[in-house]
């Protein structure tokens, strides 16, 4: 058995995961909110005045802010002001000292939670660029460490062009040339070359600098662009790849980079965990399945020593590490993307020995062709 960092998170109920969807769409958000204000206009203007109703307008910007724009938001604080004069207005029965008073509270209760709900969101935005900003300084490190791996990928399918021309030009250079043969050398030139431009893509993308781009991907291409990545330094290392991936996994709604990094950073971390293993024990398992709610499990497995006891409650704490020349933000960056994800990461401590990274993504709610 394995002890658990953390509890692995709850699954969401089938139908809060329906109410939580729906709840997305401005279709279904905009009728909700009329209603919801209609129901609080109609109960403003019948209580007496007294009774400070319009205070529950808050909630309408609550709801709003954060998914609405800006301009929209400020708005919809303004139709909330102009309902609640109308309804003290209307309103004939209470004391009218009473009702200044709770209007007065109600109006500096919408403008207040307007200003503070919309101050909240923009920090909120700061904090996100800021986070974005260093993602891409951390992707840009981790292709400092697959440098090496990188170009003994490259240098692969470049000799191996090399080769092949050298025998199509041998082919061509005999009487009678031999066109078939050197056809074949050719169209081996032309794989190999569109191998390496394929690499070298991947690497690109990896590191442009651009803001995250959210879409339905199959996570199963992003595990394996990650393993061709980390392919070589597997080879130098002498260690074990096993992959195990689930049929027809559903599509994820995400940023293939940033799920890729995720992916190579956790590969990473393995292979230097297992750097002191003795080879024939060197063992990376990858794992990929869909579990009870529909949403996909990925685990990247080692064994390595493993993580001391000690050290499991502060393993995603910012610039925490024991690594000697480490950053300590691997992880965390790790959780935060995971987490803009709607995800969760946690990790076991494997019996005898290594470690088990986990990691729990929603699905996009649609099976992979």
């Amino acid at each position: 058995m394995s002890d658990a960092l953390r509890a692995k998170p709850g699954p969401m109920s089938a139908a809060g995961r329906w109410l939580h969807r729906a709840f997305q769409s401005p279709a279904v958000r905009a009728p909700v909110m009329a209603l919801m204000m209609a129901a609080i206009f109609i109960s403003d203007t019948l209580t007496d005045l007294e009774i400070a109703t319009a205070v529950f307008y808050i909630a309408v910007i609550l709801l709003a802010v954060g998914r609405f724009p800006r301009r929209y938001v400020v708005g919809l604080a303004g139709i909330c002001l102009l309902l609640t004069l109308v309804s003290f207005l209307l309103t004939k029965s209470g004391s009218r000292e009473a009702g200044v008073v709770n209007l007065a509270i109600s109006l500096s209760t919408i403008c207040i939670t307007t200003y503070l709900a919309l101050k909240m969101v923009a920090a909120e935005g700061a904090a996100y660029e800021a986070r974005a900003q260093l993602i891409r300084v951390a992707r840009v490190t981790s292709l400092g460490e697959l440098a090496a791996s990188i170009a003994h990928e490259v240098n692969q399918p470049l000799a191996a062009i090399a080769s092949s021309g050298d025998t199509a030009l041998r082919w061509l250079s005999t009487e009678p040339p031999g066109v078939g043969r050197a056809r074949d050398a050719i169209d081996r030139v032309i794989a190999d070359a569109n191998r390496a431009s394929t690499i070298i893509a991947r690497v690109r993308e990896h590191a442009r600098s651009a803001p995250p781009q959210r879409q339905a991907i199959r996570i199963d291409s992003v595990i394996e662009e990650a393993i061709a990545l980390s392919h070589a330094e597997l080879d130098r290392q002498d260690i074990a790849l096993d992959l195990a991936m689930a049929d027809q996994l559903p599509l994820v709604q995400g940023d293939r980079v940033q799920l890729q990094q995720v992916l190579c950073n956790l590969i990473l971390n393995a292979i230097e965990a297992m750097a002191t293993v003795p080879p024939h024990r060197r063992s990376l398992a990858i794992a990929a399945v869909s579990d009870a709610n529909g949403d996909i499990e990925l685990s990247v497995s080692d064994t390595g020593p493993g993580i001391r006891e000690e050290h499991l409650p502060r393993l995603f704490d910012a610039f925490w590490t024991t690594k000697h020349g480490g950053t300590g933000i691997g992880l965390t960056i790790i959780r935060t993307i995971v987490e803009a994800h709607g995800g969760a990461i946690w990790v076991d401590r494997m019996k005898p020995h290594g470690a088990r990274f986990h990691v729990r993504l929603p699905a996009n709610g649609s099976a992979a062709a």
